[in-house]
């Protein structure tokens, strides 16, 4: 058998690692960054959210479970490359279709292995995630430098538009007839999340990024979800104006991960980029509410800037912080009420639906319920009020 090319990759700081081709050979830029969760590389691949992005597996050792044709996020692999220690030589899971590698050489996607990862997750998280490129063409480090800076980084980058569904589709209520219909505005939206709420009995229309909130309204929703995804909230307008028009017209919403950054502006609030984000399975966050704390998974690399110790009155109510990281006291959570007290709208920045564990936050799915039951009563009542006078 051929031995694998070597592999090249740089960073554009001018840091150089060296290794060997893992998936197709060729060439690709992204922004590097590094994931540390030590299974669920699969969702990770699949996840729209890492567009654009070279992910770096902390773990040492990928590929054990091999690939299969039910855990994808999404209808293809999403990263623009893939860095690991060691690979897999068999895969040993009862589920493997096939391995690791024939699927990321299947849909073209570069990567190396043989790379001490260690010193590479340390020296992004000292010098933060930056542009990197990875060859297995070219052997100039120099050369591969020089095409690195060209590359566009991520600050500034809108995204959501080239992950987002084509077409709406709707994903039908589990158990027979549907007790509240949801609009899904997908940025980037994972297989499992319209899944999540389809168990609960809601019937969820996905629709485009671009979705205006007349064809929204024109869905009668119980209430509206914007999903994860990637790029920078700062540079995406249309949903933030998307949301206050929702906000505005009273209907109940929840939002994850980029939907957390999307509500955050729409309620006024900044973000910022955070200097090599978060990614993996094992970040602990607390509910401020509940004093409850959670063991999360997270990937983002944009933050919302709010304050963690006041309310701030905002045209469609009063917004506080709801979840704070542990690590680091980033914003991980946002609530709007109301001038009632009642929940309007939330939204975390991580993931509850989490195909690959953990599922310490799956209750904000019933939390959503809640809410709508909340809104529905409500109006039934005021209805019914409405008649008898």
């Amino acid at each position: 058998m051929t031995p694998p090319p070597s592999a090249l990759l740089v960073l554009e700081d001018g840091r150089t690692f060296r290794g060997r081709a893992f998936g197709a050979v060729g060439e690709t830029f992204g922004e590097a960054v590094f994931a540390t969760g030590m299974s669920g590389y699969q969702e990770t691949l699949t996840d729209p959210s890492y567009h654009r992005q070279v992910v770096v597996a902390t773990a040492p050792h990928i590929g054990n479970t091999g690939w299969n044709d039910e855990d994808d996020e999404s209808g293809q692999i999403w990263v623009a490359g893939y860095v690991i220690r060691d690979a897999a030589r068999v895969p040993s899971s009862w589920r493997s279709r096939r391995g690791l590698e024939d699927e990321l050489r299947a849909q073209g996607i570069v990567g190396m292995c043989d790379v001490d990862t260690r010193a590479l997750t340390r020296h992004l998280r000292e010098r933060g995630a930056m542009r990197v490129g990875v060859s297995s063409v070219e052997t100039d480090p120099e050369a591969l430098l020089k095409r690195v800076l060209e590359a566009p980084g991520m600050a500034g980058a809108h995204l959501a538009d080239e992950v987002t569904t084509a077409e709406p589709y709707v994903v039908a209520a589990e158990g027979g007839q549907a007790r509240f219909r949801v609009v899904a505005v997908d940025l980037g939206i994972k297989t499992m999340t319209p899944r999540q709420l389809a168990r609960r009995g809601i019937e969820v229309h996905v629709v485009p990024s671009t979705t205006s909130f007349a064809e929204i309204a024109a869905l009668e929703p119980d209430g509206v979800f914007l999903s994860n995804g990637p790029g920078d909230p700062g540079a995406t307008e249309g949903p933030v104006d998307l949301l206050r028009d929702v906000l505005g017209a009273g209907i109940p919403y929840f939002g994850i991960c980029f939907g957390n950054q999307i509500f955050g502006r729409a309620l006024g609030f900044g973000t910022y980029k955070l200097d090599y984000g978060h990614r993996g399975l094992n970040q602990p966050v607390m509910d401020l509410r509940t004093r409850r704390v959670e063991v999360t998974s997270h990937n983002h690399g944009f933050a919302v800037d709010a304050p963690l110790d006041r309310a701030t009155n905002t045209p469609y109510g009063t917004a506080t912080v709801s979840h704070v990281g542990l690590n680091d006291s980033v914003v991980e959570g946002l609530e709007l009420r109301d001038e009632s007290g009642r929940i309007l709208g939330f939204s975390v920045q991580y993931h509850p639906e989490a195909a690959a564990g953990p599922h310490d936050a799956n209750y904000l799915f019933d939390r959503f319920v809640d809410v709508l039951a909340d809104r529905h009563a409500r109006g039934t009542d005021a209805q019914t009020q409405g008649a008898e006078a």
